[in-house]
């Protein structure tokens, strides 16, 4: 049974609008004085369909994107270690379970994360930058028993549409230096692992920390 689940939610296809990119004035030096960089839960909005709204609960729906942000992280750092010798990386991403230790150590909450400076975080952190990825995902689910499967075994169905912003801030200073906006829609994946490689082969063609 599980093995024709994971058959059924396998496939990814990409539509997608062309990356738009920031870079702050004081991009090129900031980042060459980045050594560490931690990455932190992604800010998860998800968008669904009327019927599964209402079968929905909200503390189903808290929790389904509360597990995606911390799955989306971990899919995120992994993602960065196995590619670690192809790109080059000029910074050390920071052990993603050491970041969430030393966040719950401090008592940020991940709602708190939404609204703490930046340069805040980095000093508790010990780094000299953070990255967030924030993903806003519209009709994450293919039927309302999807809801119980995401937060079982981490798969909601082919997603209609994500859009994906990676933003990078400066531990000293808390400022934004880079941003990454990408928008996919169609059949775009059916679990952390696959959305992340989905999207993370577009913003690594462009991510400032390595070395092609």
């Amino acid at each position: 049974m599980k093995q024709k689940l994971f058959a059924a939610l396998a496939s990814i296809m990409l539509f997608s609008c062309g990356p738009q990119i920031y870079k702050s004035a004081d991009f090129s030096n900031a980042l060459s004085k980045h050594k560490t960089v931690a990455i932190l839960p992604a800010e998860v909005s998800m968008q669904l369909r009327p019927n599964q709204a209402k079968s929905t609960t909200p503390e189903q729906m808290e929790e389904m994107t509360v597990k995606t942000g911390y799955d989306v992280q971990e899919k995120m750092y992994g993602w960065f270690l196995r590619r670690s010798d192809k790109y080059h990386y000029t910074v050390s991403f920071q052990d993603v379970t050491r970041t969430n230790a030393k966040l719950k150590e401090a008592g940020i909450t991940y709602k708190d994360l939404k609204t703490t400076d930046r340069s805040k975080l980095a000093q508790l952190l010990g780094v000299d930058a953070v990255m967030q990825d924030r993903l806003s995902m519209e009709k994450p689910m293919s039927e309302g028993a999807a809801v119980a499967v995401g937060l079982l075994v981490g798969a909601w169905g082919n997603t209609n549409k994500v859009a994906t912003t990676i933003n990078i801030h400066d531990g000293n200073s808390g400022n934004l230096l880079w941003k990454y906006d990408y928008e996919a829609a169609g059949s775009v994946g059916s679990s952390t692992t696959r959305l992340v490689d989905a999207l993370m082969r577009n913003a690594t063609k462009k991510f400032p920390y390595s070395v092609n």
